[in-house]
């Protein structure tokens, strides 16, 4: 019988690691699975809802780019149908839950000057106003009004529309983490 040497010894307690953190991995998905408010994407939405509609955005912003109301809409629509087990039923009076928004404020204003008093930069800040309702349990899960911002040279104006997308980006990642945390 050969005995073993350091090297070799090593190896089977590496492998007999991985082996270990693989079965822990395991078990903890099995589990969670039975877990009605758990996603590995962060999401927890309770068992008893199946369904969820997003209807438009409403733009009672006064200004922006156009279509701010399309595109907020079709990002929430993405992260719900990503992000959960949820089916977009497109008649919210059916739906088992219903995410409301409204893009209440738009505001583009320069932050930075030349010397010659013309905008070099510009700072777009939108509000968004957000309703969760779970419908069968007739009880609102979140209302609440988000806020976030982004820079952009003002030189290039060409630049507002794709600033306000990413503003509203962020505004639709932070109410569906908000909406899909708070239960």
């Amino acid at each position: 019988m050969r005995s073993r040497g350091v090297g070799e010894s090593r190896s089977r307690r590496r492998v007999l690691r991985k082996l270990f953190l693989v079965s822990s991995f395991l078990s903890l998905f099995v589990l969670s699975a039975g877990c009605g408010f758990y996603s590995f994407s962060g999401a927890s939405i309770p068992e008893h809802l199946g369904t969820v509609a997003v209807p438009l955005a409403e733009d009672r912003s006064l200004g922006g780019v156009v279509g701010m109301d399309q595109v907020l809409t079709d990002f929430l629509i993405e992260r719900f149908a990503r992000q959960t087990r949820l089916s977009l039923e497109p008649d919210e009076n059916t739906a088992d839950a219903v995410l409301v928004s409204a893009i209440d404020q738009y505001r583009n204003e320069p932050v930075a000057v030349t010397g010659d008093e013309v905008a070099a930069l510009n700072r777009i800040t939108i509000t968004v106003n957000v309703r969760y309702l779970d419908r069968v349990e007739d009880e609102e899960r979140l209302a609440r009004s988000f806020t976030a911002s982004a820079e952009y040279d003002a030189t290039q104006i060409e630049l507002e529309e794709e600033t306000a997308v990413a503003v509203l980006r962020q505004i639709a990642d932070d109410a569906f983490t908000a909406a899909t945390s708070d239960w």
